[in-house]
């Protein structure tokens, strides 16, 4: 019986934990998806840039909007303490994060003045993407150069 309580102490002071260990597991599975969600958009519309795929109309638009409606959400809460590079497995999030929150909220800030009227922005002919795409992939290299490790 004695076995028993211990065990049922042991398991139930563990909990905790394990449910920390799935938070930042999920967080960091959520960021992943956010960053590719991201990251597709973004190719459709480099691609279409570099001629690599054909000028679609409605599907820049729908791109620049999908990045549009991407940046309007609150990333930094992806971000929970203890899931940095070397925190935590699968994590490119450098520890520069959680040293300096503020900025690194106001850089995801600009990616969303970066991404207003993307959709819009990309449409008229395949001349009108690079310049959309500039200011874009500008807001997500400012991020990623100081918060993200070097591949």
């Amino acid at each position: 019986m004695r076995l028993i309580s211990l065990t049922a102490i042991a398991v139930t002071a563990a909990l905790p934990l394990f449910a920390h260990a799935d938070a930042a597991e999920d967080a960091i599975e959520a960021r992943h998806g956010y960053m590719k969600m991201l990251s597709i958009n973004m190719g459709t519309l480099a691609g279409m840039a570099k001629g690599e795929i054909e000028y679609d109309e409605a599907a820049a638009s729908t791109a620049g909007a999908n990045i549009e409606t991407l940046s309007n959400y609150t990333v930094p809460a992806l971000f929970p303490e203890g899931t940095a590079e070397g925190e935590a497995d699968d994590s490119d999030a450098l520890p520069a994060i959680w040293e300096n929150p503020e900025d690194f909220a106001r850089k995801f800030a600009d990616l969303g003045e970066a991404a207003t009227g993307a959709g819009d922005a990309v449409m008229g002919g395949q001349e009108n993407i690079g310049p959309a795409l500039q200011k874009l992939g500008g807001a997500c290299k400012a991020c990623h150069d100081d918060y993200r490790k070097k591949d």
